[in-house]
């Protein structure tokens, strides 16, 4: 099986490394390639057995699927470029959740889906989120869901939760990162612990809570008990928490949907007015 990857930026590049590291796919299997072809070279240089394409065409003729990892409204784009060397045995991928399956399976003659991939794939863990067009191979849903057993935890997900979903699973780490920071930067404000230590004991912490849920030692409520006794340091403070955070979250969710709105309406009119 030929694995194409159209787009090494952040993501793209995640995903190759991610399924070659995890042993999902073997460097001769894969063929990448990028606008700027630089940035495919580099992966090369880091595994050698793997193609580098000159360009999406040439990724779309050699290989079985093709994942494009491109930006939203590059997407259409790229669709265009490739289509005459799409037919009913190969599959197209996209990562980016603005652009419905249905729309993509309106654009071609393959099978299709959506796979939405987390940062923390890259270390074969966390969740990828799957979701099949209606048309997609049985075959094809079967392969991918056991190769991307290999470095996450695939879940199918229905269309209307992709954008919260993807918020939780994608966005996620990038939102938490930022509270930790923010949590390290007010303990070197209010404390006498210097930057290096304290960002030392927050990591090793998060280490050490996710190997705590994935050992299943404890669930997010248990453990808030278990390290909350009444009356202690820690109650006192989760009420400041409590009082805190207020309706923070809702409005995170609030901004992430209106920008998840703005960019589908953008995508709207390449793939619904052509």
């Amino acid at each position: 099986m030929k694995i194409g990857i159209i787009g090494t930026g952040n993501m793209g590049r995640i995903l190759a490394e991610a399924l070659i590291d995890g042993n999902a796919v073997s460097p001769s299997s894969m063929m990448i390639t990028n606008r700027t072809l630089s940035k495919a070279l580099e992966i090369q240089k880091i595994y050698p057995g793997l193609t580098v394409g000159q360009n999406a065409i040439e990724v779309a003729q050699n290989s079985d699927a093709i994942f494009i990892c491109v930006k939203p409204h590059n997407v259409w784009d790229v669709i265009q470029q490739i289509n005459p060397e799409l037919n009913k045995d190969k599959c197209l991928i996209s990562i980016t959740s603005p652009i419905s399956v249905e729309q993509l399976e309106r654009s071609v003659d393959c099978s299709v889906m959506r796979i939405i991939p987390s940062i923390t794939n890259r270390a074969l863990a966390g969740v990828s989120l799957f979701t099949y067009g209606e048309q997609c191979a049985p075959e094809w849903r079967t392969y991918f869901h056991t190769l991307f057993e290999e470095i996450s935890v695939p879940v199918e997900i229905e269309e209307k939760i992709t954008r919260v979903a993807s918020d939780i699973v994608s966005c996620g780490p990038a939102f938490f990162s930022f509270l930790v920071q923010r949590f390290i930067t007010a303990a070197v404000k209010e404390t006498e612990i210097d930057q290096t230590t304290a960002t030392k004991l927050a990591s090793e912490m998060l280490v050490g809570l996710g190997e705590l849920l994935s050992k299943n030692h404890y669930t997010l409520p248990t453990l808030q008990e278990k390290v909350c006794v009444k009356g202690g340091i820690t109650g006192e403070g989760i009420k400041v928490l409590e009082n805190e955070t207020g309706e923070m979250f809702e409005k995170l969710f609030q901004a992430t949907h209106k920008k998840f709105e703005e960019e589908m309406e953008k995508v709207r009119e390449k793939f619904d007015n052509d």
